[in-house]
């Protein structure tokens, strides 16, 4: 469970960058978190790209309008789009904040290594928003791992749908289409659920990789507009874990009427297996099946009530996770949560799949 403060003086002091009151990640999932983490968490700034809209926000959330650099401020979140990252996140580094960082850290691996070597040279804890990991039913499969529930983990397999990039879009969304812009199907959707396999399984060793853009165009909802479609829609990855286990993961845009969610791990032992309704695992809540031993099919395994460390709120759920974790990271300097340098980690894979995918060539790691 979180550490609790017994004087609220204590609560870490949170600004978030991006609190749309209207819509957004910030008003769906970390106002929520923090809110459900009182004891830990208090929000004492708001900032977003117009005044106006912060105003709304502040009366909207119950809290003060204050500037980012405020020193009522431990902790800066940068919620808005992936573009604006790198200054957001490098201003309140500079300004000696703790900074939690929504994914992807950086629009593509080379932002993401600055702002790592950033928070190194500054000393500060800088979380990124890799939150899949902090879901109840990763944190549990990854103990079942550890504790030989599979035995040798010989492969798994991950086949999602990206929610996104599909026919039609949001008008705020757009953005998306836009390889452009970093916040790809391969960098969200796909990443969110790879650094899940990575952080129960071990990290890549080598890969190969295919992507293609299926869909030509897509319509905005509202408008009726057709835009280019300028992002991937299917992304292929094999390769090899470090530990040797074959990896094989199908990434495709849209919603599917069939599968959104598998993602399976075989071992010499047993079997687990994770689905949900949808390709977003680090929003999705995800169940666990599982079989062992002389158990010829896999059967439900609930999660321990051990592994959720905050109320649960559905899509918010995994953002309240990862704070919760986080107050322990600031406090007592554990490293539980995906730092920049993990960021960077994953950013690496994300760069080896476009590499291998545009080269033809198999591409090592580590």
């Amino acid at each position: 469970m979180t550490t609790t403060s017994k004087n609220a003086d204590m609560r870490i002091r949170v600004g978030i960058i991006g609190a749309n009151p209207d819509r957004g990640w910030a008003a769906q999932a970390h106002i929520p978190a923090l809110k459900s983490l009182s004891d830990d968490f208090e929000i004492t700034a708001l900032s977003t790209s117009r005044r106006e809209s912060a105003d709304a926000a502040s009366k909207l959330f119950g809290v003060p309008f204050d500037l980012v650099n405020s020193a009522v401020v431990d902790v800066v979140a940068v919620t808005v789009k992936v573009p604006y990252h790198l200054k957001l996140a490098t201003a309140a580094l500079d300004a000696g904040k703790a900074v939690y960082c929504e994914w992807p850290l950086g629009n593509g691996l080379r932002e993401a290594e600055t702002l790592a070597a950033l928070a190194k040279r500054k000393g500060v804890l800088a979380v990124a928003g890799l939150q899949a990991r902090s879901a109840p039913s990763v944190a549990y499969v990854h103990d079942l791992i550890k504790q030989g529930y599979v035995g040798e983990v010989l492969s798994t397999t991950l086949i999602g749908s990206g929610m996104g990039w599909g026919p039609t879009v949001e008008p705020y969304n757009a953005y998306v289409n836009d390889k452009k812009n970093g916040a790809t199907m391969l960098s969200i959707a796909l990443g969110h659920a790879a650094d899940a396999l990575c952080h129960c399984l071990g990290e890549v060793r080598e890969l190969s990789a295919t992507m293609t853009m299926r869909r030509k165009s897509f319509t905005i909802m509202g408008k009726g507009e057709n835009s280019p479609m300028n992002a991937d829609d299917q992304v292929l990855v094999s390769g090899l874990l470090e530990g040797g286990a074959a990896l094989s993961i199908h990434y495709r845009g849209g919603v599917s009427r069939g599968t959104n969610l598998l993602w399976e791990i075989n071992g010499t032992e047993g079997d687990l297996q994770l689905t949900a309704a949808g390709g977003q695992a680090q929003i999705f809540e995800m169940t666990v099946h599982g079989g062992n031993g002389a158990q010829s099919s896999l059967k439900v395994l609930p999660v321990p009530e051990k592994y959720r460390w905050s109320p649960p709120q559905g899509p918010s759920t995994n953002v309240a996770q990862a704070y919760a974790r986080f107050a322990r990271d600031y406090r007592e300097g554990t490293h539980l949560c995906p730092t920049f340098d993990d960021a960077v980690t994953r950013h690496r894979m994300l760069d080896a799949i476009e590499m291998a995918a545009a080269t033809g060539q198999r591409q090592t790691l580590g």
